[in-house]
């Protein structure tokens, strides 16, 4: 019964409800659709907004509470698509690129389903480590340079297009927007610390939750438009999408418990652990895998994996997280 109340809980908070929104109005064929400059801006302020609160988290926390967890973070973005490529290759039957390319995607982490954790976290009280932005900031790169070497090696033995060398691929993974943008707010915040913060906390803690609210909605409509999508990658990708971060989520609940974390730390690092990207990776594997077929790492990362998660996932890895501690 108290998993059922989470559920719900989280099926009613305002991020789910304007996401549901986006789909209804992608189902219904509604006009409605962000200019592309307004859906850069709000991506950009998000990211720039976590990052900077993280780096003030870790000021306050100090370097030596925080760096096993992070190298346990980057430790789970290398092994993920490690462990998921041959899965997808086995039992899936995709091509070795296309396999690659959804493995860096599920290694690689969702910033949005972050954010939408620790909302449901804050709405139930349940306290956690505010410096776990430093994990979603070191989880991304070492995923997807993971996925582009195991994609190029295996076009390589195909005599195939390589795209992109390595060293571009790096690069993107490493200096790609949100990664960058990332990384370099939380050093800023990390340098400015709390009296940095109190500078600019008007406009990256007051708005922040309206902000998220109105990137939902578009994420809602992009979602709506790649339900079609479904029929094609097939009930394999269907049931990768919702098993494999249920497994990916434990590993990570369990790691985030290993390395010292508190009940809802360990909570986020499960659903980093669970999430897939949708907006690094996309742009990494564009460049440095052209080959793979972006109907099924979008499709599922999009339209399975980013609904799940916000919808039923979080308090499911909660869940787990409460029966690990107990």
């Amino acid at each position: 019964m108290e998993m059922l109340d989470a559920i719900q809980a989280n099926l009613l908070s305002p991020a789910v409800l304007f996401f549901a929104l986006g789909i209804i109005a992608a189902l219904s064929k509604s006009d409605l659709k962000f200019p592309e400059p307004l859906y850069a801006g709000l991506t950009i302020y998000l990211l720039v907004a976590i990052g900077f609160k993280g780096g003030v988290a870790i000021s306050d926390a100090g370097l030596a509470k925080v760096w096993l967890p992070s190298l346990a973070a980057m430790a789970l973005g290398a092994i993920i698509p490690l462990w998921t490529y041959p899965v997808l290759r086995g039992v899936g039957r995709l091509g070795a690129v296309d396999a690659a390319a959804i493995a860096a995607h599920y290694g690689s982490v969702s910033a949005v389903t972050f954010i939408a954790a620790t909302n449901y976290l804050k709405s139930i009280n349940q306290p956690y480590e505010h410096y776990a932005t430093a994990f979603l900031a070191v989880m991304e790169s070492p995923a997807i340079l993971v996925g582009v070497v195991l994609g190029k090696l295996a076009s390589d033995r195909a005599g195939g297009a390589t795209g992109a060398s390595l060293k571009t691929a790096m690069h993107e993974a490493l200096f790609g927007r949100s990664i960058f943008l990332l990384v370099g707010a939380l050093i800023v915040g990390t340098l400015c610390g709390q009296p940095g913060m109190q500078k600019v906390e008007p406009f990256f803690v007051t708005p922040f939750q309206g902000v998220l609210a109105l990137f939902l909605l578009e994420m809602g409509i992009v979602a709506g438009r790649r339900l079609g999508d479904l029929k094609k990658v097939g009930p394999f990708l269907l049931g990768f999408g919702i098993v494999v971060p249920l497994a990916n989520g434990a590993l990570g609940v369990w790691l985030g418990k290993l390395t010292g974390l508190e009940l809802g730390g360990a909570t986020l690092m499960g659903v980093l652990s669970a999430s897939a990207s949708y907006i690094a990776a996309p742009a990494a594997i564009r460049m440095s895998l052209p080959e793979a077929n972006p109907t099924l790492y979008l499709t599922s990362s999009l339209a399975i994996t980013f609904p799940f998660n916000i919808t039923l996932g979080i308090p499911i890895y909660l869940e787990i997280a409460r029966k690990l501690y107990a």
